[in-house]
Protein backbone atom coordinates (compact mmCIF):
# COMPACT_ATOMS: atom_id res chain seq x y z
CA UNK A 1 0.00 0.00 0.00
CA UNK A 2 1.27 3.74 -0.80
CA UNK A 3 2.84 5.63 2.15
CA UNK A 4 4.23 8.61 2.43
CA UNK A 5 7.47 10.39 4.36
CA UNK A 6 6.52 11.12 7.39
CA UNK A 7 7.47 14.94 6.55
CA UNK A 8 5.70 14.93 3.12
CA UNK A 9 2.77 13.44 5.21
CA UNK A 10 2.49 15.95 7.51
CA UNK A 11 3.23 18.57 4.46
CA UNK A 12 -0.22 17.02 3.12
CA UNK A 13 -1.93 17.55 5.88
CA UNK A 14 -1.45 21.08 6.47
CA UNK A 15 -1.80 21.80 2.84
CA UNK A 16 -5.67 20.42 2.78
CA UNK A 17 -6.32 21.60 6.46
CA UNK A 18 -5.47 25.42 4.90
CA UNK A 19 -7.89 24.20 1.74
CA UNK A 20 -10.29 22.69 3.83
CA UNK A 21 -10.79 26.21 6.29
CA UNK A 22 -11.24 28.02 3.50
CA UNK A 23 -14.08 25.98 2.02
CA UNK A 24 -15.43 26.55 5.63
CA UNK A 25 -15.52 30.23 5.37
CA UNK A 26 -17.05 30.05 2.14
CA UNK A 27 -19.68 27.59 3.77
CA UNK A 28 -20.89 29.72 6.23
CA UNK A 29 -21.32 32.37 3.82
CA UNK A 30 -23.77 30.27 1.84
CA UNK A 31 -25.85 28.88 5.13
CA UNK A 32 -25.39 31.62 7.05
CA UNK A 33 -24.16 29.94 10.30
CA UNK A 34 -20.97 29.02 11.23
CA UNK A 35 -19.28 26.02 9.51
CA UNK A 36 -16.36 24.38 11.79
CA UNK A 37 -14.38 21.55 9.71
CA UNK A 38 -12.10 19.63 11.65
CA UNK A 39 -8.54 19.35 10.69
CA UNK A 40 -7.99 16.25 7.79
CA UNK A 41 -7.25 12.49 8.90
CA UNK A 42 -5.47 11.44 5.82
CA UNK A 43 -4.81 7.45 4.93
CA UNK A 44 -4.21 5.62 1.48
CA UNK A 45 -5.97 2.63 1.04
CA UNK A 46 -7.34 0.25 -1.86
CA UNK A 47 -10.87 0.85 -3.41
CA UNK A 48 -12.61 -2.12 -1.09
CA UNK A 49 -10.78 -1.14 2.24
CA UNK A 50 -11.45 2.72 1.16
CA UNK A 51 -15.49 1.90 0.59
CA UNK A 52 -16.07 -0.33 4.31
CA UNK A 53 -14.43 2.85 5.84
CA UNK A 54 -16.83 5.07 4.47
CA UNK A 55 -19.67 2.69 5.05
CA UNK A 56 -19.84 -1.05 7.27
CA UNK A 57 -23.23 -1.29 5.80
CA UNK A 58 -22.18 -2.45 1.97
CA UNK A 59 -26.18 -1.65 0.51
CA UNK A 60 -26.11 1.62 2.69
CA UNK A 61 -26.66 4.45 -0.01
CA UNK A 62 -24.15 8.05 0.13
CA UNK A 63 -24.45 10.85 -1.80
CA UNK A 64 -20.82 11.81 -3.74
CA UNK A 65 -19.90 14.65 -5.89
CA UNK A 66 -16.79 13.86 -8.39
CA UNK A 67 -14.72 16.38 -10.42
CA UNK A 68 -11.53 15.41 -12.33
CA UNK A 69 -8.34 17.23 -12.23
CA UNK A 70 -5.69 16.96 -14.33
CA UNK A 71 -2.52 19.22 -14.65
CA UNK A 72 0.61 18.24 -11.78
CA UNK A 73 -0.80 14.92 -11.53
CA UNK A 74 -4.23 13.22 -12.79
CA UNK A 75 -7.01 12.45 -9.81
CA UNK A 76 -10.60 11.80 -9.80
CA UNK A 77 -11.86 13.90 -6.35
CA UNK A 78 -15.49 12.66 -4.90
CA UNK A 79 -16.66 14.71 -1.80
CA UNK A 80 -19.07 12.74 0.14
CA UNK A 81 -22.06 12.75 2.48
CA UNK A 82 -24.62 10.29 3.98
CA UNK A 83 -27.34 10.35 1.74
CA UNK A 84 -30.57 11.03 4.27
CA UNK A 85 -28.22 14.32 5.08
CA UNK A 86 -28.31 15.63 1.73
CA UNK A 87 -31.50 17.05 2.24
CA UNK A 88 -30.28 18.73 5.30
CA UNK A 89 -27.57 20.60 3.87
CA UNK A 90 -29.55 21.92 0.80
CA UNK A 91 -32.23 23.12 4.03
CA UNK A 92 -29.42 25.02 5.20
CA UNK A 93 -28.43 26.48 2.25
CA UNK A 94 -31.72 27.57 0.72
CA UNK A 95 -33.60 28.39 4.04
CA UNK A 96 -36.92 26.89 5.71
CA UNK A 97 -39.24 28.17 2.83
CA UNK A 98 -39.27 25.18 0.56
CA UNK A 99 -41.56 22.18 0.37
CA UNK A 100 -39.50 18.71 0.31
CA UNK A 101 -40.55 18.04 -3.44
CA UNK A 102 -38.70 21.56 -4.24
CA UNK A 103 -35.63 20.92 -1.79
CA UNK A 104 -35.70 17.56 -3.51
CA UNK A 105 -35.60 19.16 -7.05
CA UNK A 106 -32.72 21.28 -5.85
CA UNK A 107 -30.52 18.80 -4.34
CA UNK A 108 -28.48 17.80 -7.40
CA UNK A 109 -27.63 21.39 -8.15
CA UNK A 110 -26.65 22.37 -4.36
CA UNK A 111 -24.87 19.52 -3.73
CA UNK A 112 -22.72 20.14 -6.67
CA UNK A 113 -22.63 23.92 -5.70
CA UNK A 114 -20.85 22.07 -1.89
CA UNK A 115 -18.89 19.85 -3.81
CA UNK A 116 -17.54 22.45 -6.19
CA UNK A 117 -16.38 24.73 -3.02
CA UNK A 118 -14.62 22.21 -0.90
CA UNK A 119 -12.91 20.47 -3.55
CA UNK A 120 -11.67 23.87 -5.12
CA UNK A 121 -10.02 24.69 -1.85
CA UNK A 122 -8.27 21.47 -1.83
CA UNK A 123 -6.80 21.32 -5.14
CA UNK A 124 -6.23 24.79 -4.78
CA UNK A 125 -3.88 24.97 -2.27
CA UNK A 126 -2.55 21.85 -3.90
CA UNK A 127 -1.93 23.65 -7.37
CA UNK A 128 -0.53 26.72 -5.12
CA UNK A 129 1.95 25.33 -3.34
CA UNK A 130 3.21 22.69 -6.25
CA UNK A 131 3.36 25.98 -8.31
CA UNK A 132 1.73 24.21 -11.07
CA UNK A 133 -1.72 23.84 -12.60
CA UNK A 134 -4.80 21.54 -11.78
CA UNK A 135 -7.79 21.89 -13.72
CA UNK A 136 -10.75 20.81 -12.76
CA UNK A 137 -13.75 19.40 -14.57
CA UNK A 138 -17.82 20.49 -13.86
CA UNK A 139 -19.07 18.73 -11.04
CA UNK A 140 -21.18 15.12 -11.39
CA UNK A 141 -23.66 14.37 -8.78
CA UNK A 142 -24.10 10.58 -7.96
CA UNK A 143 -26.44 8.30 -5.17
CA UNK A 144 -25.24 4.85 -4.61
CA UNK A 145 -23.41 2.79 -2.24
CA UNK A 146 -19.93 3.43 -1.15
CA UNK A 147 -18.22 0.92 -3.62
CA UNK A 148 -20.91 2.35 -6.51
CA UNK A 149 -19.67 5.97 -5.68
CA UNK A 150 -16.04 4.83 -5.32
CA UNK A 151 -15.81 3.26 -8.48
CA UNK A 152 -13.38 4.94 -11.47
CA UNK A 153 -14.42 5.78 -14.53
CA UNK A 154 -12.45 3.39 -16.12
CA UNK A 155 -13.52 -0.06 -14.62
CA UNK A 156 -10.14 -1.65 -15.32
CA UNK A 157 -8.42 0.90 -13.45
CA UNK A 158 -10.39 -0.24 -10.41
CA UNK A 159 -7.63 -2.68 -9.26
CA UNK A 160 -4.66 -0.81 -9.58
CA UNK A 161 -5.96 2.42 -8.18
CA UNK A 162 -5.11 3.75 -4.47
CA UNK A 163 -7.46 5.95 -2.89
CA UNK A 164 -5.74 8.80 -0.69
CA UNK A 165 -8.63 9.26 1.70
CA UNK A 166 -9.48 12.53 3.79
CA UNK A 167 -12.24 12.20 6.72
CA UNK A 168 -13.44 15.72 7.56
CA UNK A 169 -16.26 15.79 10.37
CA UNK A 170 -18.37 18.96 9.04
CA UNK A 171 -20.11 21.02 12.09
CA UNK A 172 -22.66 22.93 11.59
CA UNK A 173 -24.11 24.45 14.39
CA UNK A 174 -26.45 22.25 16.17
CA UNK A 175 -26.11 19.72 13.34
CA UNK A 176 -23.21 17.35 12.78
CA UNK A 177 -22.78 16.02 9.52
CA UNK A 178 -18.86 13.87 8.67
CA UNK A 179 -18.13 13.95 5.18
CA UNK A 180 -15.24 12.58 3.43
CA UNK A 181 -13.13 13.52 0.52
CA UNK A 182 -11.37 10.47 -1.53
CA UNK A 183 -8.60 11.48 -4.39
CA UNK A 184 -8.59 8.17 -6.74
CA UNK A 185 -5.10 7.80 -7.91
CA UNK A 186 -3.57 5.63 -10.36
CA UNK A 187 -0.02 4.64 -10.05
CA UNK A 188 1.13 7.15 -12.11
CA UNK A 189 -1.02 9.94 -10.21
CA UNK A 190 0.20 8.72 -7.17
CA UNK A 191 3.70 8.51 -8.57
CA UNK A 192 3.26 12.18 -9.71
CA UNK A 193 1.65 13.44 -5.96
CA UNK A 194 4.69 12.00 -4.04
CA UNK A 195 6.99 13.71 -6.44
CA UNK A 196 5.42 17.58 -6.49
CA UNK A 197 4.99 16.45 -2.12
CA UNK A 198 8.92 16.04 -2.32
CA UNK A 199 10.01 19.21 -4.31
CA UNK A 200 7.80 21.13 -2.08
CA UNK A 201 9.29 19.66 1.48
CA UNK A 202 12.74 19.75 -0.31
CA UNK A 203 12.61 23.95 -0.79
CA UNK A 204 11.45 23.57 2.88
CA UNK A 205 14.14 22.02 4.31
CA UNK A 206 17.05 23.91 2.41
CA UNK A 207 15.14 26.76 3.74
CA UNK A 208 15.54 26.13 7.39
CA UNK A 209 18.95 24.66 6.47
CA UNK A 210 20.08 28.20 5.33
Amino acid sequence: MASLTEIDHDALVEIFNIGVGRSAAAMSSIVGEEVVMSAPHISFQGRSAAAGMLCSDPLRRICGVRQHYAGAFNTEAILMFPENKSLAIVRLMVGETLSIEELGEMEQEAMNEIGNIILNSCMGMLANIFERELQGSLPSYHIGTSTEILASDTPDADARSTVLMLRINFQIVRHEIEGHVAFLLDATGLKDLQYFLGLYTGRFVDNLEQ
